[in-house]
């Protein structure tokens, strides 16, 4: 499937619920593809990114990818169980910034998610850290929420040089 756009901050599609995936056939596969393919050159052209959710592209349906080192998977229609009382704060970006800024926000440090994968088998798995920021992130994006809504302190944004000289 070609690589597609990636809708940036200020596009009102950013800002939609997406709806539930009710059947697991060629739409969830397209999609699926798309956010494949189109995370895959995101991670070769900006050096950076580990996930990428439907609505970013378009598609305003409940389906991640996640492209990691170790991994990668596809979630439908999650929906988080559990949240730890304990937060962290994290320097977090987006595909739909250009990651161009970080924004430093409060993320839960452990959460355990239900999901679908690609074939429609119900998972639960718990995410910690790194991966428990990322996962709230993405799953953030199919309700309309991006990372700057989690910004409580406006002098808590920094451009991508300046993160990457300071803290990378």
């Amino acid at each position: 499937m070609p690589v597609k756009e990636v809708l940036m901050i200020g596009n009102p599609e950013l800002r939609q619920k997406s709806s539930d995936i009710i059947e697991m056939g060629k739409e969830v596969k397209d999609i699926s593809l798309d956010l494949k393919d189109t995370l895959e050159f995101l991670q070769k052209t900006k050096n950076i990114g580990r996930g990428l959710a439907a609505p970013q592209i378009g598609y305003l349906k409940k389906i991640i990818y996640f492209g990691l080192p170790s991994e990668s998977f596809i979630m439908i229609n999650p929906k988080i169980l559990y949240k730890s009382e304990e937060t962290f704060q994290v320097w977090d970006s987006c595909f739909s910034f250009d990651v161009a800024f970080f924004v430093e926000i409060e993320r839960h440090r452990k959460i355990e998610v239900k999901y679908k994968d690609e074939f429609g088998k119900e998972i639960k798995r718990e995410f910690e850290n790194d991966l428990s920021e990322l996962v709230q992130h993405e799953i953030d994006h199919l309700f309309g929420i991006l990372a700057t809504d989690h910004l409580t302190d406006v002098k808590k944004i920094i451009s991508r040089n300046e993160w990457e000289k300071r803290f990378h």
